[in-house]
């Protein structure tokens, strides 16, 4: 196969009976998820297999969850493709960053699970102290909405500024709540296609998440690393990384920073990949993918049928 790239996903991305499928298919995958469970010492398995559906999209278990899904379907590719090879790079989206530094060796999957419990639960303190939300804005090009979040900055003294951008026609933005709703007001005014409230509770990607920022960052800086290789597009510059220290400042910039998912997707493009392979629950970033770059391939790893797919690709 050509030169291609492991991408994992974001919180959003849960479901109840996610990669159930995997793990009855394949012991790689089932063992991966036991592997969880033994490291954060409760049933998270069970959560992600049977929910209930509230408790599994709490921050605090869907951080967790969605990164120990994503790890057993990677090793359900590894177990079925010995002989696949290495990936030119890796890359998630938020919280997919962690799923991706497991990838390239960077994290152990267990200090991996406890650190994005540990996000999550600094995450939603923070919201509870500095409530926010967050918006899909469509159709509008980066610097208009840019501008807005400056305007609606000035004119409430609050905080908002652009979280993700996605692909083009998709940015999301984030803040305080009435910072949040004025930008939605001028991002309208500009003449936004459609402006989606997101069924989130904190204001993420914004200098909101700062108290977590702060505390994470203590954390983050005693947990053992080694270099990612392959190397690691980060969120926050789009850039390749693998140096330890690069990777330690990177985790901490992105929950304030935002997430420059397409500028990452087309500087991998630049460099020759032309296979973009999602790796965990959800389909979300391929369809992304495809709105970036209609010219190159992806492909969803969830279940069975994603490896049916992917045997095929190679």
């Amino acid at each position: 196969m050509s030169r291609f790239a492991f991408v994992f996903p974001g919180q959003g991305s849960q479901a109840v009976g996610m990669i159930r499928a995997l793990t009855e298919a394949f012991p790689a995958a089932r063992d991966a998820m036991a592997e969880a469970d033994e490291a954060l010492r409760f049933p998270l398995s069970r959560l992600c297999f049977e929910g209930p559906a509230d408790e599994l999209t709490d921050t605090v278990n869907a951080q967790p969850a969605i990164l120990a899904a994503s790890i057993a379907a990677l090793r359900a590719i590894q177990s079925a493709f010995p002989n696949l090879g290495k990936p030119a790079a890796v890359a998630g989206h938020s919280l997919g960053e962690y799923t991706a530094l497991v990838a390239a060796g960077t994290l152990t999957y267990p200090d991996a699970l406890r650190l994005v419990r540990e996000r999550g639960r600094l995450m939603k303190e923070a919201g509870k102290k500095h409530p926010g939300g967050m918006a899909a804005v469509l159709n509008l090009d980066e610097e208009q909405v840019a501008q807005a979040c400056r305007q609606a900055s000035r004119e409430t003294g609050g905080v908002v500024q652009i979280a993700n951008i996605n692909s083009p026609g998709q940015i999301v933005i984030s803040g305080d709540h009435p910072t949040l709703e004025r930008a939605i007001a001028l991002v309208q005014g500009l003449g936004a296609r459609r402006v989606v409230r997101l069924a989130v509770s904190i204001a993420a990607h914004s200098p909101l998440m700062a108290p977590a920022a702060e505390a994470l960052q203590r954390v983050i800086h005693i947990v053992e690393m080694r270099p990612a290789i392959p190397k690691l597009i980060a969120n926050v510059s789009a850039a390749p990384i693998s140096a330890v220290e690069a990777v330690r400042d990177e985790l901490v910039k992105q929950l304030t920073g935002t997430v420059r998912w397409t500028a990452s997707i087309q500087n991998m493009i630049r460099a020759g990949i032309d296979t973009f392979i999602e790796v965990g629950p959800g389909t979300v970033l391929s369809g992304l993918i495809r709105r970036i770059d209609q010219n190159v391939r992806t492909l969803s790893v969830n279940d069975p049928q994603g490896l049916e797919a992917l045997d095929a690709l190679i």
